[in-house]
């Protein structure tokens, strides 16, 4: 099946559906959400509006892309799952799908590394990265000249974005929560679940003392997680990136009709007739935040429990919301209406 797509530097189809998401032009909205589990994301479409009906669809990669408007406003919540390449795929795949800006909240958990309780939401101003170093010798430690993890240097969210989402949050939080919300932190992101964020498993991972490395590399560093740093380092390169031409359409491979064949849950996305050159223009920016519920305390080790987990997701995806329609978007920078799923009839 694979053979049919001739594009393999970017696989699309002729209708510009892309190949891990499923989506094309006018299913995806500027303003997005993303989120790890399609549970998450379907609480969060519960606060969307009735009208236009909130459009589904579902990748054969296990993407859930759920497209309507809150007050009005078209949004999207996407469910990607963990880690950084499925942030890339989405990142990526999602900016050739649109016309105008982005503005993408990631609404995650994450492991508290400072004394707070579980069910503190926070709000990372900066994130770092946190790698296992292949070339390092884990089974003879002793012979290795480097180090087993890298930490990279901070790279920051939007900061108006990032007090969008530090305010709506407070405006929304039950009343009576003592929940703290804590903003202007910074996150690690690891590239796994286990050694990079310094589990003990039966792997050799000598990893007995990254948290304790983590924490002295940053000064302000707070939560451990593994997705918010690729979202804002490739906001970051995308939006202060040289403005170059796009490679012209007729300089690429013919695409294929197959074989992506994602399920939708309305025969409405009928897609744009935006020209595709209008898509991903080089003169757009991508403004980047998040926000993270504590599931795990690194220093207690207490967990989260599935009530907490309900409870707060419902307000924090009600927050995340309420933010990204108070960031402004100017009317020659969001994609069109026509032709889109959340177009009002």
């Amino acid at each position: 099946m694979k053979d049919t797509l001739t594009d393999a530097n970017f696989p699309r189809t002729t209708d510009l559906r892309v190949y891990h998401l499923g989506l094309r032009p006018g299913e995806v909205a500027n303003r997005l959400i993303t989120v790890g589990s399609p549970s998450r994301a379907h609480t969060i479409a519960s606060y969307l509006d009735v009208t236009p009906k909130p459009f589904q669809l579902s990748s054969e990669r296990g993407f859930l892309t759920i497209t309507g408007r809150y007050k009005r406003v078209p949004v999207s919540i996407v469910s990607i799952g963990m880690g950084a390449p499925n942030m890339d795929f989405f990142v990526r795949e999602v900016r050739e799908c649109l016309v105008g800006d982005m503005l993408h909240n990631r609404l995650g958990s994450c492991g508290g590394l400072i004394h707070v309780p579980v069910g503190t939401v926070v709000v990372p101003k900066a994130c770092i990265s946190v790698t296992r170093n292949v070339d390092f010798d884990f089974v003879n430690p002793e012979e290795n000249d480097d180090v087993p993890y890298k930490i990279s240097k901070p790279v920051y969210a939007d900061p108006e974005f990032h007090d969008a989402v530090h305010q709506a949050l407070e405006s929304v939080k039950p009343s009576g929560s003592t929940t703290p919300i804590v903003a202007g932190i910074t996150n690690a992101s690891a590239d796994s679940f286990y050694s990079s964020q310094g589990r003990q498993t039966s792997f050799p991972d000598n990893n007995e003392k990254l948290i304790e490395q983590i924490i002295a590399s940053t000064s302000d560093v707070a939560t451990l997680e593994m997705e918010t740093h690729h979202l804002y380092h490739l906001a970051e390169c995308w939006s202060k990136k040289r403005k170059v031409a796009k490679v012209s359409e007729a300089a690429l491979p013919p695409l294929s009709t197959g074989p992506v064949k994602p399920v939708a849950s309305s025969d409405k996305a009928t897609g744009t007739s935006t020209e595709t050159s209008a898509l991903a223009a080089p003169d757009t920016i991508i403004r980047a935040a998040a926000a993270q519920m504590v599931f795990a305390s690194r220093t207690s080790q207490d967990f989260i429990t599935p009530q907490q987990v309900q409870d707060t997701e419902r307000w924090t995806g009600k927050g995340v919301l309420e933010a990204l329609i108070r960031m402004e978007l100017a009317a020659d920078r969001v994609h069109p209406d026509e032709g889109s799923v959340w177009a009002l009839q």
